[in-house]
């Protein structure tokens, strides 16, 4: 066993936990989540099924420890700062992480990076290729020969065409769609519901159907 500490908590960080230890307990998996990094909750306390253990400043003594990670600390405005704080811990990349549930299809050719988590009910198509550190959540389903960059959110049931490049730091939200041929710039965000037809420029915030403009990110 793989013991994982997972940077941060509430949300994603307890969904991913959660999914882990489902595909450990039924020998799926050779990572055990152990407890969590993170920096509002005091050591010791529990979320949902696991402790908090340490600070995530506390990363590189886990490191020497024998850890991987896997990092869920991420949002939706402004994801450049969370990025920034998680690189500087200086976590490389061999001990960063990749799960995928046994409940999800991924092609043979699909390309993962370090630190990719790929929920249950995933679709993923032959062709593509995903940075390190991105989630695709429960049910979404990405298309064929796409280029995503790192650290990149695909929420639950979202549907993601095929022949997209998607940048740094992108948030696709819950149900939205995108359809083929079109560019996401980084950190970028789709909302939630929202129906792409247009390339969305770096920084810019998009909703509605079709999806417009909404501000930029702060």
């Amino acid at each position: 066993m793989r013991r994982v500490a997972i940077l941060g908590g509430l949300g994603n960080g307890a969904i991913v936990a959660a999914a882990i230890e489902h595909a450990r307990r039924i020998g799926a998996t050779d990572l055990q989540v152990t407890g969590y990094l993170n920096d509002r909750t005091p050591v010791g306390e529990q979320i949902d099924m696991f402790p908090v253990i340490g600070r995530t400043e506390d990363a590189q003594h886990l490191l020497a420890d024998g850890y991987w990670f896997i990092n869920t600390i991420l949002r939706i405005d402004g994801n450049r700062e969370r990025i920034a704080m998680f690189e500087s811990l200086g976590i490389p990349d061999d001990r960063l992480a990749t799960f995928v549930h046994p409940m999800a299809y991924v092609a043979p050719s699909v390309q993962l990076g370090p630190g990719c988590v790929v929920m249950p009910n995933v679709s993923m198509s032959p062709g593509t290729r995903l940075g390190k550190n991105c989630f695709m959540m429960v049910g979404s389903m990405m298309g064929h020969d796409n280029v995503v960059g790192d650290y990149c959110h695909i929420a639950a049931q979202a549907a993601v065409g095929s022949y997209l490049h998607i940048g740094r730091g992108v948030h696709i939200g819950l149900n939205a769609t995108v359809i083929e041929n079109l560019s996401i710039g980084d950190y970028a965000t789709l909302g939630a519901g929202a129906v792409l037809t247009k390339n969305i420029p770096a920084r810019e915030i998009w909703a509605g159907n079709p999806a417009k403009f909404l501000r930029y990110a702060e």
